[in-house]
Formats: C-alpha cells, sequence, structure tokens
C-alpha cells in the first residue's frame, strides 16, 4: 500500500507538478459546488429572495456591518504582527493597516489572494525599504496566523459541535469530534515546539529563512485570527433568518468550514463554493431567506471593501504620481540653477576684479612719480 501510495505520489510530483494537483483541486471543488447550487436554486423564486433582503431589519445589517469593520480592523494586527516579526518595526502601524486591508479586500474579491495580495503590499511597502523577500516572509507570517486561528476555532468548535461539521464533510460527528480534538493536540504540540528553542525555516540561509514566532507570540497569533474569524461568523449569525434557530457556535462551525472550502477553491470570494455549502449544511432553512442573508453578507464583506480598497489604492497612486512630478520639477529647477551659477560667476569677478585692478594701477603710478624724488635726494 505504502509503495502504491509513493508511486502515486511521484507521478504526480515529477509528471503533474504539486500546482497542477492544486489546480485540479480547485477546479474540481468549483465543478461540484456549481453543480450543487444548480440543483438547489434551480426552483428558487427571485422575488422571494428580494423580499428576504428588504424585510432584514436594518439594525441588523448595521450590526451586521459593524462586525465586517471589526474583522478587518482585526485583519490590521495580522500585518503589524508579521511585521515585527520578520524584523521590520520601523514601517508605522497605519502603513500596515492600509497595506493589509487593501491586500484582503482586493485579494478575496480577485481570488488567488496569496498571489494578488502580495502584489497589493509589495506595492506598499516598498515604499519603506521592504523587497520582494521581506513580502514574501511577511504573506508567510500573515498566513501562518489565518491557519493557527483556524485550527484553534474550529478545534474548538467541532470538539464542542461535531454535528454542525458533519452537515458540511457528511463524516460522522464523532469522527468529527475526533479532527477537532486532533486539530487542538496539533496546536498545542506546535506550542511545545516552538518554545523549546528558535525554530527557522525556509529556502537555504540567512535572507531566505523566517524565525518562528516563540510560544507566547503564537498563542497571540492564534487570538488574533480567532477574533478575526468570530466577528465574521458573528456578521453571518446576525443576517441569519430568524427560524429555526441555530445556536451561534454551530453557525461558526459550518460558516467557517465554508470559508475554508471556498478558500481552497482559489474562486473570487469563494464565489459558488461558499455558497453551496452554507446551503448544504443549513437545509432545516427556507432557501430565499438563507440565500438573502448570504448576499447581504457579500455585499458588506466582499463588495463594499472592495470598492474602498480600488478608491483608495486609486488616490494613493495619484497623490504618488503627482509627488513623483513635483519632485521632478523640483529636480530640474536645481539642474537650471546649477547650470546658471557658473554663468554668474563669470559675470561677477570682472567686476568684482575691477576695483583691485584700479587701486593696483593707481599704486604703480604713485611709485612711478616717487622714484625720481628718490634718486634727486
Amino acid at each position: 500500500m505504502s509503495s502504491t501510495l509513493s508511486a502515486i505520489a511521484k507521478f504526480l510530483r515529477e509528471r503533474v507538478g504539486w500546482h497542477g494537483v492544486g489546480l485540479v483541486a480547485s477546479l474540481a471543488i468549483i465543478g461540484v459546488a456549481v453543480i450543487v447550487l444548480y440543483e438547489m436554486l434551480r426552483n428558487i423564486h427571485p422575488g422571494e429572495v428580494l423580499d428576504a433582503l428588504t424585510d432584514t431589519p436594518p439594525w441588523r445589517v448595521a450590526l451586521a456591518a459593524l462586525f465586517v469593520a471589526c474583522a478587518y480592523f482585526t485583519l490590521t494586527f495580522y500585518d503589524w504582527f508579521a511585521l515585527r516579526t520578520i524584523g521590520k518595526s520601523h514601517v508605522p502601524y497605519r502603513t500596515a493597516a492600509l497595506a493589509s486591508f487593501t491586500s484582503y479586500a482586493i485579494g478575496h474579491n480577485i481570488g488567488f489572494s496569496a498571489f494578488t495580495g502580495g502584489t497589493v503590499r509589495y506595492r506598499i511597502y516598498s515604499a519603506h525599504g521592504l523587497g520582494a523577500v521581506d513580502v514574501a516572509k511577511l504573506c508567510f507570517i500573515t498566513g501562518l496566523t489565518f491557519w493557527l486561528g483556524n485550527m484553534a476555532i474550529l478545534g474548538l468548535g467541532i470538539s464542542i459541535e461535531p454535528w454542525a461539521a458533519s452537515a458540511v464533510d457528511q463524516l460522522p460527528p464523532w469522527i468529527n469530534r475526533l479532527i477537532g480534538l486532533g486539530l487542538l493536540a496539533a496546536l498545542a504540540a506546535y506550542v511545545v515546539w516552538v518554545g523549546l528553542k528558535p525554530r527557522r525555516i525556509g529556502i537555504g540561509k540567512g535572507h531566505w529563512q523566517v524565525t518562528l514566532p516563540g510560544w507566547k507570540l503564537t498563542l497571540l497569533q492564534m487570538v488574533i485570527g480567532m477574533v478575526d474569524l468570530s466577528f465574521c461568523a458573528a456578521a453571518m449569525y446576525v443576517l441569519m433568518p430568524q427560524t429555526p434557530f441555530i445556536d451561534p457556535i454551530a453557525l461558526g462551525v459550518v460558516f467557517i468550514s465554508a470559508t475554508l472550502l471556498g478558500f481552497a477553491s482559489h474562486a473570487p470570494g469563494g464565489l459558488g463554493v461558499f455558497d453551496a455549502a452554507m446551503l448544504v449544511a443549513l437545509s432545516q432553512f427556507e432557501k430565499e431567506p438563507l440565500l438573502g442573508a448570504l448576499l447581504l453578507l457579500r455585499l458588506l464583506y466582499y463588495v463594499t471593501p472592495f470598492a474602498i480598497a480600488l478608491v483608495t489604492m486609486g488616490i494613493r497612486e495619484l497623490l504618488l504620481s503627482r509627488r513623483r512630478r513635483s519632485s521632478g520639477a523640483m529636480s530640474l529647477d536645481t539642474a537650471l540653477a546649477a547650470a546658471a551659477v557658473p554663468a554668474l560667476l563669470e559675470d561677477v569677478q570682472p567686476l568684482a576684479a575691477g576695483p583691485a585692478a584700479a587701486a593696483s594701477e593707481a599704486s604703480v603710478e604713485a611709485d612711478d612719480a616717487e622714484a625720481p624724488r628718490r634718486a634727486v635726494g
């Protein structure tokens, strides 16, 4: 059995490549999600979905928007923490907040957030002296924070409400509980591992390596990730239909599991995959009100931040372009002034030399007049 698995792994590594395997897996997830969505939504009445949207109390929408804002605020600490981990603490928090918000808001909507978010981050952080390797390290630490938070909150949630995970992965609750406990055990082992001595990972030595946070900072990473995900789940919870009742922890498990599926698909915003997982797992709810809640969440968490991020980046680029033009004009003025100085000096030198030359001539004439008298004497 082990030899067969080794042969399969060798074939995938040499003939297909792990990038190709990941692409195939993403396409498979998206394909399954499209089929599921089609089956579930083909009898949906758009008018009822619109009614569900308009019937949502404004205070619930406002509260969900507040939770979304808190989630994006928490995301800024992903970058702030990562900058200090890689030794770039000179970058101010406001820059970390700008890079974090814009990279996540754009990456969430375009898809392949590791690449798109990294590109946005490089554009912002390069102005503070960070290179491509530094940004790659930063992205690794922010990704580690995300996954540690996911493992922690999922491990706790699945251990408490295993049936909620069963609604997504279709596994028996007792297996999901074992998975939850396994996640918590793995986290505990990781904390102990990084706490025993400094751990470095990366390619080669020196510049390409990252020193992992110690056990105390790793616990802080978990807290940051858990708070972020909790705010997202809370936004979904307040938008949910009021009947039937669902436990907040159970909804959190379903929501985070569906989010991870959407993330694994690399589809923009997990579009289709996240929604299909939510509709399948929450089959006790009527589809139209649930779909309305999902659309509202997309508007608040994806569309609105995306628009704000694009406007923010556009204004930033405009200001940078204007600053570069102003700097270029100042450089031109400086060059013209530098070129004019020698010519000015040429004009000034004869004027300055004139009085001195006159004084010299007068002195010579006086000496010439005095010479005969000295001779007679």
